[in-house]
């Protein structure tokens, strides 16, 4: 977006790129999950899925609805902690959700694009927007590596990729919390010609990212992380019992550990919604960790993404079909 766009201009843009983008990663996701029916023989998986006891699936599906509950919360909370106070529960709840299909497009346009959304309804600026969706997705990293740590203690193979996430993680938080080296560091970028033109947005970028990582925000938001990532541990565990694997400790930790480490995976993969990455780290670790068939663990994994991604995607796109001015097609009185 230049200065001299208009906001009509930006929007059909916007809305164009998006729709591309969201097409491809809907395919892209589509041969997911085909690869993964295929990998554990495509009859096998469906006689899985069939057998699935479905009176479960209720439950898993409020877990993960509590997982979104809370994250909504902790989103807005975030924008409390920017000066956005002019956005009701409702709207703040409808940008939170139209932003869950921007987890599959290619690019990872959700960023900028949240950024944008807050902008037309708030007037904040688009780069302190961003510094809410970094937040979210740091917090969250935070909490998920925390709570595979029972899991990486008892396999301490996994225990360098953890390290070099979390310290990664903790090193953003301090960085920001370092003003003198922080404005340093941007001192440097406006020198740099190529990065000048953006200067303005950097330091707004940082201006809401030093806000969202004090460390009361940070308790806060790692605190909601553990509790609603939890959540979905325990739908895991409830696909798992379901397809006949035995209840018990063991395969409750292991659940917890398996979604939480595919999250890790998904996310440092940089593919659009872990795409891939974490199907085959999930199907492959319920294989090596709980001794399971091939086609039980791509079954329980096929069952746990369309509880989560899917059922987000899903969610998104039903916001986006009564929110059509977020997409650059046309006003909504809902404003």
């Amino acid at each position: 977006m230049t200065e001299q766009d208009t906001p009509q201009e930006t929007q059909t843009l916007t809305g164009k790129a998006l729709t591309r983008r969201l097409i491809a990663g809907l395919i892209f996701g589509f041969l997911v999950v085909l690869a993964l029916a295929l990998v554990g023989d495509l009859k096998q998986v469906g006689a899985q899925v069939l057998a699935f006891r479905w009176e479960l699936f209720p439950i898993v599906i409020a877990f993960t609805l509590l997982n979104y509950f809370l994250r909504f919360l902790k989103w807005h909370f975030y924008l409390g902690e920017i000066g956005v106070t002019n956005l009701s529960y409702r709207e703040s709840a409808r940008l939170f959700v139209a932003g869950f299909p921007l987890a599959v497009t290619p690019g990872k346009v959700g960023e900028a694009l949240k950024g944008v959304w807050l902008k037309q309804k708030t007037g904040v600026a688009v780069a302190k927007g961003i510094s809410v969706v970094l937040a979210e997705r740091i917090s969250d990293g935070m909490a998920v590596i925390l709570l595979a740590t029972v899991g990486v203690i008892a396999y301490p193979q996994y225990w360098p990729g953890f390290a070099i996430v979390f310290t990664g993680l903790l090193g953003v938080i301090v960085v920001s919390q370092i003003r003198p080296l922080a404005l340093w560091l941007l001192g440097i970028v406006d020198r740099i010609p190529l990065l000048k033109r953006i200067s303005k947005q950097l330091h707004e970028f940082y201006e809401g990212s030093f806000a969202l990582f004090r460390p009361r925000a940070t308790l806060v938001g790692v605190g909601t992380g553990l509790v609603s990532w939890l959540g979905e541990g325990i739908g895991m565990y409830l696909v798992l019992i379901g397809l006949g694997v035995p209840a018990g400790w063991k395969t409750l930790s292991i659940a917890i550990f398996v979604l939480s480490f595919s999250t890790v995976i998904g996310a440092v993969s940089a593919l659009p919604g872990g795409l891939g990455a974490a199907e085959a780290s999930i199907t492959g670790m319920l294989v090596l960790l709980l001794d399971i068939q091939t086609d039980t663990a791509a079954a329980a994994t096929l069952l746990i993404r369309f509880a989560t991604l899917w059922f987000a995607v899903t969610l998104g796109l039903i916001v986006w079909a009564f929110s059509r001015e977020l997409l650059g097609m046309g006003n909504n009185e809902s404003e």
